[in-house]
């Protein structure tokens, strides 16, 4: 992997706390994910099991985690399954994790070869009353492909059927959502990695740029500072593309006179930040295009104020959607008469601003973690608004990344340049 080594107190606290919210005499269990294949013999870059690696650090596929805090044998309460190497392995890919690295990083101190695990398995089992098994709940997921956690409860509920099974899903959403301190520091990492990228972009944009170019240059940046790479499909959007919420092409011109709306960001270690900036590809905003820039951004501000905690993210919405609807009366995209008749189920404001304001951040972009759940100290949110206009080729969204506090919302974006005068200066004194 290209990051730092995370101190091991991490996974082990994160561990502890797991093992806490099951039930008794409870075995759970968490696979790797797959690594996909393409076409031929290709295969798609690997990424760990968010779940998996929030455990235990282990960044590498074919490894499985088996806790089970009341197993009367001390070693066996905490297992890690990991993929043997040998020497051809060693040769065409690189040595896979020994046992000792294993325990390095993860702090667990029982390490088999994958192929160990049916026999440990079956010499516990019977101490084991419920099995929670591990998968994907997220709200917005769609899931078509047979995932490894999906195989391997398969085949357990198949050799083990009197058991009680359980979710552990619910568990992970809870904890998952409020960041320990080193996590908050790797997702600051990413931040860090993604201003570093900003920054080196304004001085490339002008008439002429083409969209690639610029995710060119910010792929630069992110890779040389020993991130992955982009935390999502980054969306360089120039013009009436803006108005396209996940644009991906990125394959125009960047005209004279358009804005071009940016949303990427850099991963560090599995954990994302998410950063979204618009700006004048000639250097200058028109008095239009930064009204309605500025718009968007007062009601960042507003928004990111309500961050706080025991805010209730359904009440935040709903005043984020009223400030939203002020701005477009303003800006003379909304009158009166669309306020007055709108109705609470399609209010008029999301003609111009259709998407949330906010969602969790962390191991995923879109972390894990309850909408209905009051704000927590601890939480990281983006932070989000936007007003698109098609018929004016212009597209504006504004995103920083949020640090839910006792002593009110950390922005953990706060140095990246977000004001429309800084960006204009920014861009001339390049």
């Amino acid at each position: 992997m290209k990051y730092e080594k995370i101190e091991q107190a991490l996974f082990i606290n994160n561990r502890k706390r797991f093992c806490k919210e099951l039930k008794p005499k409870s075995l759970a269990i968490f696979n790797s994910n797959d690594i996909m294949p393409t076409n031929g013999d290709g295969t798609m870059p690997f990424r760990q099991n968010s779940d998996l690696f929030y455990l235990s650090g282990i960044d590498q596929e074919e490894s499985l985690l088996l806790l089970f805090p009341d197993c009367s044998n001390p070693e066996l309460r905490e297992v890690l399954f990991v993929k043997e190497t040998n020497d051809h392995i060693a040769v065409w890919e690189g040595a896979k994790l020994n046992k000792k690295q294993s325990f390095e990083i993860s702090g667990i101190k029982t390490v088999y070869w994958s192929d160990h695990l049916e026999s440990i398995l079956s010499s516990i089992i019977d101490e084991v009353e419920n099995i929670y098994l591990n998968r994907n709940k997220h709200s917005r997921a769609t899931i078509e492909v047979e995932t490894r956690d999906a195989r391997f409860a398969k085949w357990v509920r198949g050799a083990h059927a009197n058991h009680d099974y359980e979710c552990s899903a619910s568990i992970m959403h809870h904890l998952r959502a409020v960041k320990e301190v080193q996590e908050v520091e790797l997702i600051q990492k990413a931040c860090n990695l993604t201003e570093s990228a900003f920054r080196r972009i304004l001085k490339k944009i002008k008439p002429g740029t083409m969209e690639f170019e610029i995710e060119a240059d910010i792929i630069h940046e992110f890779v040389r500072n020993r991130s992955r790479g982009f935390a999502y499909a980054p969306i360089i959007a120039s013009g009436k593309n803006a108005c396209i919420l996940h644009y991906t092409d990125n394959n125009a011109v960047c005209k004279e006179g358009d804005v071009i709306l940016m949303d990427f960001a850099a991963e560090y270690a599995n954990y994302a930040s998410d950063l979204t900036r618009c700006v004048p590809v000639s250097g200058k905003f028109t008095k239009r295009q930064k009204d309605v820039y500025n718009a968007v951004l007062r009601v960042m501000k507003s928004a990111t104020k309500m961050l706080v905690p025991g805010t209730l993210l359904s009440e935040y919405n709903k005043k984020v959607g009223r400030f939203m609807e002020q701005e477009l009366l303003g800006l003379g995209l909304l009158t009166q008469s669309d306020v007055d008749n709108q109705s609470p189920e399609s209010p008029a404001y999301r003609k111009y601003f259709m998407h949330g304001t906010s969602h969790f951040l962390g191991l995923d972009v879109h972390d894990v973690g309850s909408f209905s759940r009051i704000l927590e100290a601890g939480m990281v949110f983006t932070c989000e608004p936007g007003i698109y206009i098609p018929e004016e080729n212009l597209g504006i969204r504004l995103e920083n990344d949020i640090l839910v506090t006792e002593n009110g919302p950390l922005d953990l974006m706060a140095n990246i340049p977000i004001e429309a005068n800084d960006i204009e200066f920014l861009m001339r004194n390049q």
